[in-house]
């Protein structure tokens, strides 16, 4: 007899009906999962797929986002800020009347003076906008007329690792998703073989760290956290088959696991598991694409010329530059760039030197290149760091050396193509350079013009977390800057 039968009825489960009748559909449904995971899946090669968001909020402007991100502190008043009164009152006392009781950090609080530094390094007006640069960069001056340039930024955290985690996720405290696994969940991928979102680090910089929480998912499906592409033989860890591991046999591996996954996917309903299987399936479909992405060997000698003489040291921002662009066109939704080394507390007219020497050709190359492939129109580019530098040396004043603290109260930021205006400035800093004066920009407002430009409403852009219908720009209010859209 039967022992799972009783009088001809199921013995006792400990399951209701409802229960086991789930349990039975669910079982036809891993079956079903099973089978099509089986299937060869090349009909699937560089099919876009879809993300949360039933349908775009508003007509896009931009496909995609690369962020140029310059972590440490760029000064805005060595780049973009031109103060010609801090050089007329050098080595003056920073009067009261214009820090106004705000609060400083610990390195600069206790100094018996805060004595104003103008910059060192002359500016000039550059294109038919006039732009006021820097000398430190040439290249970038060059592209004037396509930047539309942020002098009045302004943020809530004035050290580092609360100021960079906000800019990147919306939230000075860690574990909230990123802005590219935002735009990643809600867009979805137009390449089905590459990740969504990917993340670019300039190797051997050092200085501030940063964590893959910056890039990290949060509390949003881990599918959509940012995958990091690294210099050298192997862009993606553990990526590539061990040694007398065939393709065929990874394939037959992953059929068997994924199949096994929907069975345990169909019997919790856990969100994570199907997760799991999407990575499984991006990483197998990776091996092919991601080694063709990265191979920048066919790219023409000019384009090299380009990017600078960095541009064929795998790592280097110019390397790395050159790659966005590939990532670009290849459907990658958001790609982050970071680039260390821009907190100069002291020695800053040297570091600043290096630091601009090492980024500026490449992000104009990568504006020049983006343009005449017909790009740029909608790949919005971002430049800027987490916060700004004082305007007062900190430590000893020297005429030609000195360092500047950090400084939320202002910082310049740029943005380029994907339906913002070029040729334009936006915002005004007192002539001390030390606080918002008209069309402040928070990072908040940042954001929501951000998906604003992406085609989303960045209010309906949302994911239920700890009862909370969480975003992006949080709940604080924040404002699309229509006034840089083109």
């Amino acid at each position: 007899m039967n022992s799972r039968l009783c009088n001809g009825r199921p013995a006792a489960t400990g399951l209701s009906r409802r229960a086991l009748l789930s349990r039975m559909g669910g079982g036809f449904g891993a079956v079903a999962l099973a089978d099509l995971l089986l299937q060869d899946r090349s009909a699937t090669a560089g099919l876009a797929t879809p993300g949360a968001l039933p349908a775009l909020h508003h007509p896009p402007r931009a496909k995609r986002v690369i962020s140029l991100f310059q972590s440490g502190g760029p000064s805005q008043l060595e780049t973009f800020d031109y103060k010609p009164l801090l050089n007329e009152m050098w080595g003056q006392a920073l009067p009261d009347s214009v820090r106004q009781g705000q609060r400083l950090t610990g390195m600069s609080a206790n100094q018996a003076a805060l004595p104003l530094a103008g910059s060192v390094f002359p500016f000039q007006q550059h294109g038919e906008s006039g732009i006021w640069m820097s000398d430190l960069l040439p290249h970038t001056a060059q592209q004037a007329d396509r930047l539309c340039v942020i002098r009045s930024m302004h943020t809530e955290a004035i050290n580092h690792d609360p100021a960079i985690t906000f800019l990147q996720t919306g939230q000075q405290i860690a574990g909230r998703p990123s802005m590219g696994a935002w735009l990643s969940y809600g867009l979805g991928s137009d390449n089905a073989n590459l990740p969504a979102f990917v993340v670019l680090i300039t190797r051997n910089k050092g200085d501030q760290p940063l964590y893959s929480r910056l890039w990290g998912a949060g509390f949003l499906p881990s599918e959509y956290q940012g995958v990091q592409f690294r210099s050298g033989a192997s862009p993606v860890l553990f990526l590539n088959n061990p040694p007398g591991v065939s393709r065929e046999s990874r394939r037959d591996l992953l059929d068997g696991l994924n199949a096994l996954h929907g069975l345990e996917g169909a019997a919790t309903g856990d969100p994570e598991v199907e997760a799991r299987i999407a990575q499984y399936e991006m990483a197998f479909r990776m091996q092919a694409s991601v080694p063709e992405a990265t191979d920048v060997t066919g790219e023409p000698e000019h384009i090299l010329e380009l990017y600078g003489p960095d541009a064929q040291k795998a790592g280097t921002f110019a390397a790395n530059c050159l790659l966005a662009r590939r990532l670009a066109e290849r459907g990658v939704k958001f790609i982050q760039l970071y680039h260390q080394g821009w907190d100069q507390h002291g020695g800053l007219p040297g570091g600043i030197s290096t630091q601009c020497r090492e980024t500026d050709q490449p992000a104009a190359a990568l504006l020049k290149d983006l343009d005449q492939r017909g790009l740029l129109d909608e790949t919005l580019v971002l430049w800027g760091g987490e916060f700004g530098r004082t305007n007062y040396s900190q430590g000893k004043l020297e005429k030609n050396n000195y360092g500047r603290d950090h400084h939320p109260r202002c910082f310049s930021m740029w943005l380029a193509g994907g339906g913002v205006k070029g040729g334009v400035t936006h915002g005004e800093t007192c002539p001390f350079g030390y606080n918002v004066v008209s069309d402040g920009v928070s990072v908040h407002d940042l954001h929501a013009t951000v998906l604003h430009l992406l085609g989303i409403d960045h209010e309906r852009l949302t994911f239920k977390f700890q009862g909370l219908n969480a975003k992006l720009t949080g709940v604080e209010p924040s404002r699309v800057l229509h006034e840089l859209l083109a």
